[in-house]
C-alpha cells in the first residue's frame, strides 16, 4: 500500500562525460481525500505513508481535535470512480459529542503539496483559535542545542537520502534534545500535520517543552499549526515570512530562522534562548 518512492529510468548528463541511462528514485506524490463521517472535507497531495497521522494532525490544525479520544475511528475506503481501494480516500469518524468541522474548513478545491491554505472557503477561517497556550511555556534552550538539530534532522531523513525531494518536520525534546518523531512528505504542511497527528494519537498534546524543526521556510501556516499543537518553539533552516513572525509574536511563540550550525536568527520569543557567554565587561541579567 505504501508508495513512498517510484523508480524511473532517466538520462544523467555530465559536461565532459558520456550520458548515462540509469534508474532514479522519485518521491511519491498522490492525492488523499479526507472525509469526516462520509462528508468530503479536503483533497491534498501528499507522499503516501503515515496517512492516519496526517489526517489527525490536519484536524488538530483546524481546531477540531485536541485529545485522542475525540477521534473514534479512521479507515480507508474504495475510490468513488473505480470502486477499488487505492488507499487514497480516508474516512474519519469523530467521537460522540465532538462537533464536526465548520463549513469554513472545507477546501473549495484540492490543495497542492506546497500550500495547505489554498481554497479556504473564507479568509477569516485562516486564523484558528488554539485550545493550548504557549506564551507561558517555560522552555529554555541553548544556542548549542539548537545548532545541532539541523544535522540530526538531515541524518534521519531516510527518504530524502534516497530521492532528494522531500521536506521533513522533526519534533525534539527541548531539554534533552532527544528526537521524538520525524515525518517526511512532499508538502511542508503535510510533514508538520503528520508530526502533530502522531502526537495526538500518542496522547502527547499539548506539546509543551518541545522544539519543532522544519527543513524549509517558516510560513504563517506552519506557525499556526505549531500553535494549535501547543508547541512553544518553531525553527526553520530557511526564512520566515512577515506574517509568520507576526503570528509568533501574537501567540508568544519563539520563532527561529536560518538555523544552520553555528548561527541562527531569532525573530520572536528570544527570551527562550539562553544567552551564550557574555562578552567581557557585559553583565548578564
Amino acid at each position: 500500500m505504501v508508495r513512498l518512492t517510484a523508480e524511473r529510468l532517466v538520462l544523467r548528463v555530465t559536461v565532459g562525460e558520456s550520458p548515462k541511462r540509469q534508474s532514479d528514485s522519485l518521491a511519491g506524490e498522490e492525492p488523499l481525500e479526507l472525509r469526516v463521517g462520509g462528508r468530503s472535507l479536503a483533497v491534498t497531495m501528499r507522499t503516501p505513508g503515515a496517512d492516519f497521522d496526517l489526517a489527525a494532525g490536519f484536524l488538530v490544525s483546524e481546531g477540531v481535535l485536541t485529545r485522542p479520544e475525540e477521534l473514534s475511528a479512521m479507515r480507508y475506503c474504495a475510490g468513488a470512480t473505480d470502486g477499488l481501494n487505492r488507499y487514497n480516500l480516508l474516512d474519519l469518524t469523530l467521537a460522540s459529542g465532538v462537533a464536526p468541522p465548520d463549513d469554513s474548513v472545507a477546501r473549495a478545491f484540492f490543495t497542492t503539496s506546497s500550500c495547505g491554505l489554498c481554497g479556504k472557503a473564507s479568509i477569516d477561517a485562516v486564523r484558528t483559535r488554539s485550545a493550548f497556550e504557549v506564551r507561558d511555556d517555560p522552555l529554555r534552550v541553548t544556542p548549542d542545542l539548537l545548532a545541532s538539530l539541523p544535522e540530526r534532522l538531515r541524518s534521519a531523513q531516510k527518504l530524502f537520502e534516497k530521492t532528494g525531494g522531500l521536506h521533513a518536520a522533526a519534533l525534539f525534546d527541548g531539554e534533552t534534545g532527544e528526537l521524538l518523531v520525524l515525518r517526511e512528505d512532499v508538502g511542508r504542511h503535510n510533514a508538520v500535520d503528520k508530526v502533530v497527528g502522531w502526537a495526538l494519537r500518542e496522547g502527547r498534546l499539548p506539546l509543551r517543552g518541545t522544539v519543532l524543526l522544519v527543513s524549509g521556510r517558516a510560513s504563517f501556516e506552519l506557525v499556526q499549526k505549531a500553535v494549535m499543537a501547543g508547541i512553544p518553539m518553531l525553527c526553520a533552516v530557511s526564512a520566515p515570512s512577515s506574517l509568520a513572525v507576526d503570528l509568533a509574536e501574537e501567540a508568544g511563540m519563539t520563532l527561529v530562522g536560518f538555523l544552520r550550525d553555528p548561527s541562527m536568527v531569532v525573530y520572536a520569543g528570544e527570551e527562550r534562548l539562553l544567552a551564550a557567554a557574555a562578552p567581557a565587561g557585559m553583565r548578564t541579567p
